[in-house]
C-alpha cells in the first residue's frame, strides 16, 4: 500500500519541487570505489590506491549498519541535484541541511512509496551517516587527507497522533557540499540510471558517463584489472571479468544494461582484456579499422540446451552457469583461442572439474 504523505508546511519552504529535477552526480565519486556494490551487508573495508600512488580511497563500515551501497547513493544524487538547482536559481548561502518529504524523494529516484520503502530510506540514511570515508582525492597539488561521512545527521519528524512522518531532514558533509559547488564537478545523469537493478551495472554506468560521455566515437577503454580495482567489488577478479563479459555480450546483442552506452570487450594476445565504453548515437566510421575488428571479436557463445542437459545429467550438483564462468575466465586468463567446438570443449572442462572436485 502506498504511503500518502502527511506534510508540515515548513518543509515546503526549503527545497524545490522535485518531479522535474535535473539529475546531477559528482565526478569524483563516479569512478572510484566509494560504495558497496552488493545489497547484502558489507563490513569488509574498501582500501583503494591508484596505480601511481597519488590517490587513495578508504571506506569503513560499522557492524550495526554496514557500508553505504550504490543504491543508497541515489539519495546523494538527489541531494546534489537539489543543491545544484538552488545554485542555478542564485540562492544565497546554499545550505548543507535539506528539509524534504520522504514521499517526494522516493518518487523522484524511482522508488515506490509504501511503508517498506519508507523504512528502506531510513536505513539508507543510517548507512550514509555511519560509513566513514578517508581520501585525498580532491586537493590538486596539495597533500591533504579528509575524513568524513556522506551525511552528518538526519532526522524524521513524526506526527504523534497518526504515527506518520510529516517531514525529514538531512545534513550533507562539508566534503560533499564543497564538491557540489565546485565548478565543472557535476555531470548530468540519465533518469534511466535509477532503473538499473545490478550494483556492478550501476557503477559501470557512472564510469561510462564520466569517461565516455564526452569522448569521441572511439569511446574510452580501460584494462579489466584496473577496472576491477576501481570497483572495490568483493569476490574474485575472475568472477568480475566473467560478469563484464556477460554485460558486453548483452550489449553486443542489443540488450545493453548500461543506458546510452555500448560495452565492448577487447582481447589482446597474451594480455588481460580491456573494456571499451562508447556513447550510443555516435558516427563510428572514424574508428581505426584494427579497433573495429577488435570490437567485433566473437565473445564466448551461449550454451546450447543439449550441452546444458548433458552437463546436468552427467555431473549432477554443479551449477552449469558457474562452470561456464570459470571456463570463460580460464580462456581469458590463459590467452587461449576460442575453441572450434565450444560446446565440446566446455563439456570436457566440466568433466575434468567434476572429477577433481566430486569428493
Amino acid at each position: 500500500m502506498t504511503r500518502k504523505p502527511v506534510t508540515d508546511p515548513q518543509f515546503d519552504l526549503f527545497v524545490p519541487y522535485t518531479s522535474d529535477l535535473a539529475f546531477r552526480d559528482t565526478q569524483e565519486t563516479m569512478e572510484r570505489p566509494f560504495f558497496s556494490l552488493a545489497k547484502r551487508k558489507r563490513l569488509k573495508p574498501i582500501e583503494y590506491t591508484s596505480p601511481d600512488g597519488s590517490v587513495y580511497v578508504k571506506v569503513y563500515a560499522t557492524p550495526e549498519f554496514g557500508m553505504a551501497t550504490i543504491w543508497d547513493a541515489d539519495v546523494l544524487i538527489w541531494a546534489a541535484s537539489t543543491l545544484n538547482a538552488m545554485r542555478k536559481k542564485a540562492v544565497n548561502d546554499i545550505p548543507r541541511t535539506l528539509n524534504f518529504q520522504a514521499y517526494e524523494v522516493l518518487k523522484t529516484i524511482g522508488r515506490d512509496s509504501g511503508g517498506r520503502d519508507y523504512q528502506l530510506l531510513r536505513d539508507a540514511l543510517g548507512r550514509l551517516q555511519s560509513t566513514t570515508i578517508r581520501t585525498n582525492i580532491r586537493p590538486k597539488g596539495k597533500k591533504e587527507e579528509r575524513q568524513f561521512s556522506w551525511i552528518d545527521s538526519w532526522s524524521d519528524i513524526v506526527d504523534e497522533a497518526t504515527g506518520q512522518s510529516v517531514g525529514m531532514t538531512l545534513t550533507v558533509s562539508d566534503w560533499f557540499h564543497e564538491g557540489v559547488l565546485l565548478d565543472k564537478n557535476l555531470l548530468a545523469i540519465d533518469p534511466a540510471y535509477f532503473n538499473i537493478t545490478g550494483g556492478r551495472e550501476r557503477w559501470l554506468y557512472r564510469v561510462a558517463r564520466k569517461h565516455a560521455g564526452a569522448a569521441g566515437p572511439e569511446g574510452f577503454a580501460i584494462p579489466m584489472p584496473t577496472l576491477f580495482e576501481k570497483s572495490g567489488a568483493e569476490g574474485t577478479y575472475r568472477r568480475f571479468k566473467f560478469e563484464m563479459l556477460s554485460l558486453a555480450r548483452k550489449a553486443f546483442s542489443g540488450e545493453s544494461a548500461i543506458p546510452g552506452y555500448d560495452i565492448l570487450i577487447e582481447v589482446g594476445k597474451g594480455a588481460e582484456p580491456s573494456l571499451r565504453m562508447i556513447r550510443q548515437g555516435l558516427d563510428r566510421r572514424a574508428i581505426a579499422p584494427e579497433k573495429a575488428r577488435t570490437q567485433a571479436a566473437p565473445l564466448t557463445p551461449h550454451l546450447t540446451d543439449q550441452t546444458i542437459q548433458m552437463v546436468r545429467r552427467d555431473f549432477p550438483g554443479w551449477d552449469v552457469y558457474a562452470l561456464k564462468g570459470d571456463f570463460d575466465g580460464w580462456l581469458l586468463d590463459t590467452g587461449k583461442a576460442l575453441p572450434d567446438d565450444y560446446q565440446k570443449a566446455f563439456y570436457g572442462f566440466a568433466k575434468q572439474y567434476y572429477e577433481r572436485n566430486r569428493s
